[in-house]
């Protein structure tokens, strides 16, 4: 970073033309500059895949079952507060060269950064334990196997394809990995859905007092603005720089042009917002009609579509669930790993080896294995999850906080602190989840 580079302007407002814009524009023809486009994205575009997982599946197929359309305007106010606290997030990482975990604990008392990180430690794991079930009651709706057969060696194909693909591999699989969400767009077009009543729903907001719908606002906020989606699109961005991926090598001088990183969040985000779009809209558009309206998994989800669209649909939210499962464990995973590795000065990464960065993937083997352990020990997984998103809930504000302090601090920063428009976005997305936060504890109590 140099003290003469220009300040960024906030990501969801971002301007300009991407690079794979310029390479269209420049007689690359339509479909390479698809391709060009693509290929420039990555940790922005896996974030926001990753965000739509197995347990926050279930939350939207719940909101389309109980309310309809009615709460398909959240995907409207989520997308600003998602790309705005995403941006910040890697923008610190990349300017600063570490994750969140290590610049807070430069620069904050080493009791918040504890707090924080055990707070992110149970809350991914339970979750991780969760989606490692519901991939594997995915495949159980694809084949006969049955689901507790299943869950152990998926955890240990994670593993070992975290530990040994090379972070090249790790990242165009996962980005490629996305595609799979599409699954859920078809899906909501073959519910033939009252189009009506779906742009009512998009641009009408519907508010109700009741602690059901209240519930169900609030689930949606706390999943899409999460703890672990801003750690870990932060620590894959320097994951990234340190590969030094040659294709990718205008992705290096973001610290001078962060125009590039723009782009990726907000695609990453949009797209993240378009598949929980569609899956309300397809739940909207069956469940209410089957007398569904208490959704406890995804997977119950998928097969109670059977007797109204058919196998077909099943198999489509089966390798929507499959898809973002696997994006979504390493994330939940990596990102304790990372901040538990950053928090005690080991070093770590997906672009490390086994062998330098051995407690990195000592830890991400644990947390793996305790998510694993959950499906099989009797514990209430939906009890746990209630309790971990509740956590989640509570810690993101205050982390919130820390993250604009951090990102407005010139010994951090450089010339890179926020301008006013990310700081109002940063701040008001901050208000909303405390506010969030407060009507969790009232409908909880």
């Amino acid at each position: 970073m140099t003290a003469s580079q220009p300040r960024d302007q906030p990501a969801a407002a971002e301007t300009g033309d991407s690079p794979a814009a310029a390479k269209t524009a420049s007689g690359g023809g339509i479909v390479r500059g698809a391709i060009a486009f693509v290929a420039q994205l990555g940790p922005g575009l896996i974030t926001g895949a990753a965000d739509d997982d197995p347990t926050a599946i279930a939350t939207y197929a719940q909101a389309g079952a109980s309310f309809r359309y009615g709460l398909l305007w959240t995907c409207l106010l989520t997308y600003p507060m998602m790309a705005t606290v995403q941006y910040i997030a890697a923008k610190v990482a990349l300017v600063h060269g570490k994750g969140l975990a290590g610049v807070i604990g430069e620069r904050y008392p080493r009791g918040l950064l504890y707090a924080a990180v055990l707070g992110l430690t149970f809350a991914n794991v339970v979750n991780a334990g969760a989606d490692l079930g519901a991939i594997a009651a995915a495949i159980n709706l694809i084949v006969p196997i049955p689901r507790a057969l299943l869950i152990v060696p998926v955890a240990v194909f994670l593993l070992a394809f975290l530990a040994f693909g090379s972070y090249h591999l790790i990242e165009d699989t996962f980005k490629w990995l996305t595609l799979a969400l599409l699954a859920y767009v078809i899906s909501a077009f073959l519910a033939h859905p009252d189009y009506g009543a779906m742009l009512k729903g998009t641009f009408v907001p519907h508010i109700s007092l009741g602690a059901a719908f209240l519930t169900l606002l609030v689930a949606t906020l706390g999943g899409n603005v999460s703890p672990y989606l801003f750690f870990w699109e932060a620590d894959l961005e320097v994951s990234e720089e340190a590969s030094q991926r040659p294709v990718r090598a205008h992705r290096l001088r973001l610290a001078a042009n962060l125009k590039d990183l723009a782009w990726d969040t907000n695609v990453g985000m949009i797209f993240s917002n378009i598949i929980i779009f569609f899956i309300e809209v397809a739940s909207a558009a069956t469940l209410p009609k089957l007398g569904m309206t208490n959704v406890t998994s995804a997977a119950a989800a998928a097969r109670a579509l059977r007797p109204v669209l058919g196998s077909g649909a099943t198999y489509l939210w089966a390798v929507g669930m499959i898809g973002s499962g696997l994006l979504a464990v390493p994330a939940l995973t990596g990102s304790v790993a990372d901040a538990v590795s950053s928090t005690f000065g080991w070093p770590h990464g997906i672009e490390d080896r086994p062998s330098r960065a051995v407690r990195f993937y000592l830890v991400l083997a644990v947390a793996l294995g305790i998510g694993a352990a959950i499906d099989y020990v009797g514990i209430n997984p939906m009890r746990a999850l209630v309790l971990a998103g509740a956590l989640n809930g509570l810690l993101t504000p205050p982390l919130l906080v820390l993250l604009l302090l951090i990102a407005n601090r010139r010994d951090v920063m450089g010339d890179h602190t926020n301008g006013l428009g990310l700081n109002i976005l940063g701040w008001a997305t901050t208000a909303i989840m405390a506010a969030a936060a407060i009507v969790l504890l009232w409908t909880v109590l």
